[in-house]
């Protein structure tokens, strides 16, 4: 499968099957803490990461790296914002940003740090953005991005360049590049199986013979 197959074919499966095969796949949590959530609507997002980190300083310096990453990554990235420290009282996204994404046919931000300029970014964009929080204050004088397609910590997940990041209301998963077509595979076997289970709940009325069958909760 090519990329943008992938894409396309992770943007159908729910949010929490592609957990789920993660967690099967790679033996490993790929789902965000849960305090990393849309902030702008609840428009679901799926793209390769392209990466951004920041650290501390006290210098009054333009986030550089994430400025020069919105233009040269390719159309249809998620751009990954990390922090060290995890910093969420500053404001890593706003709207010049979001206007830069959007030119650029970005899918969406995941943060993990603030957002702001929210009414404008829903007013004149509706572009996805996940965060931290949301915060008025500049990392102006706080801190400067270090570096940019490097792997970061995003809600207590490692996000390498290039892995795919699926979020919508449910939360974001990171599924590793190396892995995405066998935990594709598993997450739309997960759908399948859950779909199946559902209606025999349905028509037998009854739960506990559905997880009988299916052995899924």
């Amino acid at each position: 499968m090519t990329t943008n197959e992938l894409i396309q074919a992770f943007g159908q499966v729910a949010i929490a099957s592609v957990a789920d095969a993660v967690d099967k796949v790679c033996g490993k949590r790929g789902y965000m803490d849960s305090y990393i959530k849309p902030r702008i609507n609840d428009k679901r997002i799926c793209g390769p990461a392209a990466t951004v980190l920041e650290s501390a300083t006290d210098e009054f310096l333009p986030p550089q790296h994430a400025l020069d990453l919105i233009d040269e990554a390719s159309a249809g990235s998620v751009i990954v914002i990390s922090i060290e420290g995890g910093q969420s009282e500053v404001a890593v996204w706003g709207g010049l940003m979001t206007a830069g994404a959007v030119a650029n046919g970005h899918a969406g931000a995941v943060l993990d740090g603030s957002v702001r300029d929210l009414t404008e970014i829903r007013r004149d964009y509706g572009f996805p953005v996940y965060a931290r929080e949301v915060s008025p204050g500049t990392t102006l004088g706080r801190y400067k991005t270090v570096a940019s397609q490097v792997p970061v910590c995003v809600g207590g997940v490692i996000v390498h360049p290039g892995d795919i990041i699926v979020g919508d209301v449910d939360g974001v998963v990171v599924v590793p590049q190396a892995k995405a077509q066998e935990v594709l595979l598993m997450a739309q076997e997960i759908d399948a199986r859950e779909l199946e289970q559902a209606k025999l709940i349905i028509a037998e009325k009854s739960l506990l013979k559905g997880l009988a069958k299916y052995g899924r909760i």
